[in-house]
């Protein structure tokens, strides 16, 4: 794992950790409180665990990378990603791997530089990757990837001309994301039972899901003081570490409070600190666990079996425009950047659009 220090009296790096020691006594240090003490309400081990388990892979293809010509530049520019830009680990990873299959294809043709990437050549991996059965959203998502590494090399000064402005991908149609009725909705919020030793945990995880349209990091991420039930908000941070605050519904304020009252307390442990949501061993549900509970449920319930987290994120989406909800609004409370991302939920509630053919088609 790569854990990068503070910069010193005269703004250079000190060294970079590669050990849990270290990554802990960062965390103290960010965190303000000195490194030989441990509150209770802060469990920083658990954190150091998972930031230095999940930094594992990328590390992994940190070290592939640099094992190539011009691999020192694409480590750089992902150091750079992660600490600078402060990019999510699954971003960088995404990143990195895409990367790391580019250079494989530069050194097979005997590219060692930066300056020797030219438009041909990636046009060529392209082809590449279209010949290797490769989907146009994974070549897409390759030819991001390149444009960022080349706008850096670019302001880095170690090409001339701007790459990125003259590279084109493929074309491909937006895919529109699967909605449930209201119906089919209500019969997964209803799917836990009371008997289940988790049921008030597993209640108030899918109505808060519903209720907000939260991703499920953003939920596994949610402390108790994030939430405001007495006035029905929650704060959450989203993606880009950009903060946002969406209101609650009352179901889902009720199961949330039945659940801090009357299971909560009995799942804290020495690692729980003020996560929201808690396993059966007491540390911070992740968003896997998070994901694997809904899948369950779905299951339970007779859903789809593609039905995850997210599709909950478009019923609360597609529901609410369904109601007469503004656009801009839903954008704000799902934490769009653009609201072009936000626009495919329009194409998504065709029981409106049937309404307005029929209000104004000269002949419906």
């Amino acid at each position: 794992m790569m854990v990068i220090c503070p910069r010193d009296a005269k703004g250079q790096r000190t060294a970079i950790a590669s050990n849990r020691d270290l990554c802990m006594s960062l965390l103290y240090q960010i965190h303000g409180r000195a490194c030989d003490t441990r509150p209770d309400s802060a469990p920083l081990p658990v954190i150091a665990d998972k930031v230095f388990v999940s930094n594992l892979q990328l590390q992994a293809i940190i070290e592939r990378i640099q094992a190539l010509p011009m691999g020192q530049h694409v480590g750089h520019f992902l150091h750079y990603l992660q600490v600078e830009a402060g990019l999510a680990t699954n971003t960088v990873l995404g990143y990195g791997r895409d990367l790391l299959g580019m250079l494989q294809f530069c050194d097979a043709r005997s590219v060692k530089a930066v300056s020797q990437i030219d438009p041909v050549l990636i046009q060529a991996y392209m082809q590449h990757l279209a010949e290797g059965s490769r989907a146009d959203t994974s070549i897409k998502r390759f030819l991001a990837a390149v444009r960022m590494f080349l706008r850096y090399c670019k302001l880095r000064g170690l090409i001339q001309d701007d790459l990125a402005m003259i590279l084109d991908g493929p074309r491909i149609w937006q895919r529109l994301p699967t909605v449930c009725s209201k119906s089919q909705v209500c019969q997964l919020l209803d799917s836990p039972s009371p008997e289940d030793p988790f049921y008030l945990r597993d209640k108030a995880i899918l109505e808060l899901l519903y209720a907000t349209g939260l991703r499920a990091s953003e939920l596994a991420g949610l402390s108790i003081q994030d939430l405001n039930l007495q006035i029905g908000y929650l704060r959450c941070i989203g993606k880009g570490g950009r903060e946002r605050v969406i209101p609650v519904g009352q179901k889902a304020i009720d199961a949330v409070w039945q659940y801090l009252a009357d299971l909560r307390p009995k799942l804290v442990g020495p690692a729980s600190g003020h996560h929201l949501f808690l396993s059966r061993t007491g540390k911070p549900l992740s968003r896997i666990e998070v994901w694997r509970l809904v899948r369950k449920y779905a299951l339970r319930a007779g859903m789809p079996r593609g039905l995850s987290t997210h599709t909950l994120r478009h019923c609360f989406a597609t529901h609410l425009l369904a109601g007469g909800a503004d656009l801009r609004s839903v954008q704000e409370m799902l934490g769009h950047v653009s609201i072009n991302t936000t626009q495919i939920y329009t194409h998504v509630d065709h029981q409106r659009l049937r309404e307005i053919h029929k209000r104004y088609h000269p002949r419906p």
